[in-house]
C-alpha cells in the first residue's frame, strides 16, 4: 500500500510525500504463556492500540507531532525520539535506508491496553511501531520480516507474534547460524539507543540490521464458543519482575509434561 506520490529523485535518507495522506494502524492486546506454552503460546484480544496517522505533504515541520489518549496517557512520552512506538518505527526506516521521518507527520495514539497488567502493552507498542515504519517507508515488508524487526526489540516471541499475526498462535525462535545469532543478540541499547536531552535527527543513524527468519509461528484453531475474560489487577507488575519468581531450572518430568500438553493443545 503506497501512502502518497513519491518524488522521482528523493534526497537520500528521505521519503517524500507530495500530497497529504492518512492511514490507521490497529494492534490488539495479547495474553501469552497460555497453558503449557510458556514463552510460546499467545492469543490476541479485543482491546487495541490504535494510531491515526497523517502526513501533510505540504508541511515542512520535520519533527513528528504525537498526541495520546486512553490508558497511560499521563505516562507515555510524546517526544518521537523517546516514545517506544516511534523509536521502533524509526529503527525500521533506518534499517531500510530511510534516515528520517517524513515532514508534516502527526500521530494520534488511542490506547485501550492497561500498562503492566499482562496484556502485552509493550508488545503492542512495538508491533505498532513496526507497522508504522513499514507504512511510512512504503517498504512492503512481509509478516515474517516485520516479526524479525519486532524480535530485535521484544526478545520473547509470544506476545509480539500474536499481536502481529492475530488469533491463537504458537511461536518460537529459530536456530540460527553463528553470525545470525550474534546479530540477533545485540543489546537493546544498540537497537533502540537512548536519546539524550540534546539528541536530534542525527542520533543513532546506523542501527544493527536484524537477520532473516528469527522467529516462526503456527496458528492454532480457536472455537468461537470460547470467550476470553481478562481480570485486570489494580497494580502494575513489569515482565522482568514477574519472571524473577520463576525457578532457574526445571526437572525433566516437568519439561516432558509441558511438551506433552503442548502437543495436545496443538491437536
Amino acid at each position: 500500500m503506497r501512502l502518497g506520490a513519491q518524488s522521482p529523485t528523493p534526497p537520500i535518507g528521505f521519503r517524500i510525500f507530495t500530497m497529504s495522506t492518512s492511514f490507521t494502524v490497529r494492534v490488539p492486546a495479547t495474553s501469552a504463556n497460555i497453558g503449557p506454552g510458556f514463552d510460546v503460546v499467545g492469543l490476541s484480544l479485543s482491546l487495541h492500540l490504535t494510531l491515526t496517522v497523517t502526513v501533510a505533504g505540504d508541511v515542512s515541520d520535520a519533527v513528528p507531532k504525537i498526541t495520546y489518549s486512553g490508558e497511560g496517557a499521563d505516562e507515555v512520552p510524546l517526544d518521537p525520539y523517546k516514545n517506544l512506538t516511534t523509536r521502533v518505527a524509526l529503527y525500521v526506516l533506518r534499517c531500510n535506508d530511510i534516515q528520517y521521518f517524513p515532514s508534516g507527520l502527526s500521530i494520534h495514539c488511542h490506547n485501550e491496553i492497561p500498562f503492566g497488567r499482562g496484556l502485552g502493552s509493550s508488545g503492542a507498542a512495538v508491533i505498532a511501531g513496526v507497522l508504522l515504519g513499514n507504512q511510512l517507508g512504503g517498504l512492503g515488508l512481509s509478516q515474517a520480516r516485520m516479526l524479525d524487526f519486532a524480535l530485535m526489540v521484544e526478545r520473547h516471541p509470544d506476545n509480539v507474534t500474536a499481536a502481529l499475526i492475530g488469533g491463537f498462535v504458537g511461536s518460537y525462535l529459530r536456530e540460527l547460524d553463528a553470525a545470525a545469532t550474534e546479530a540477533a543478540s545485540v543489546p537493546l541499547s544498540e537497537v533502540l539507543p537512548e536519546y539524550p536531552p540534546d539528541a536530534g535527527e542525527q542520533w543513532g543513524l546506523n542501527p544493527p540490521l536484524p537477520p532473516q527468519g528469527i522467529g516462526h509461528w503456527v496458528r492454532f484453531g480457536w472455537s468461537r464458543d470460547i470467550k476470553a475474560i481478562a481480570i485486570i489487577p489494580r497494580f502494575e507488575l513489569s515482565t522482568a519482575k514477574a519472571r524473577q519468581v520463576l525457578p532457574e531450572q526445571y526437572t525433566r518430568k516437568d519439561v516432558v509434561s509441558a511438551s506433552c500438553l503442548s502437543c495436545r493443545q496443538r491437536g
